[in-house]
């Protein structure tokens, strides 16, 4: 079974930026599309970001489009997401997984905080 390992959260001002990573187990990485997802305190978790399994196609929620990048290099097992001119409204916990998401995937995730 495949485990995935988020990092690269962090504190960060209004308008900087963060990159994330996601290192996946095994070697069936290559054949997942994967998502990246965040979860606010109080609201439900979310789709950010997705990407095909050969990186040709993503796909982004409305509230980050031109700000927020998705990509993977199969050859590393590890996805990115790398977050631009971020909000306040960014603040939560990042998780990636395949997509669609599957409930023995999730991992820890890793907190990104967005504040003056």
């Amino acid at each position: 079974q495949v485990q995935f390992v988020e990092s690269g959260g962090g504190l960060v001002q209004p308008g900087g930026s963060l990159r994330l990573s996601c290192a996946a187990s095994g070697n069936a990485f290559k054949f997942y599309d994967m998502g990246w997802y965040r979860q606010a305190p109080g609201k439900q978790r979310e789709l950010v970001a997705r990407i095909s399994s050969g990186g040709s196609t993503t796909n982004y929620a409305d509230s980050v489009t031109g700000r927020f990048t998705i990509s993977r290099d199969n050859a590393k097992n590890t996805a990115y997401l790398q977050m631009n001119s971020l909000k306040p409204e960014d603040t939560a916990v990042y998780y990636c997984n395949r997509y669609p998401a599957l409930v023995a995937y999730w991992a820890q995730g890793t907190q990104v905080t967005v504040s003056s």
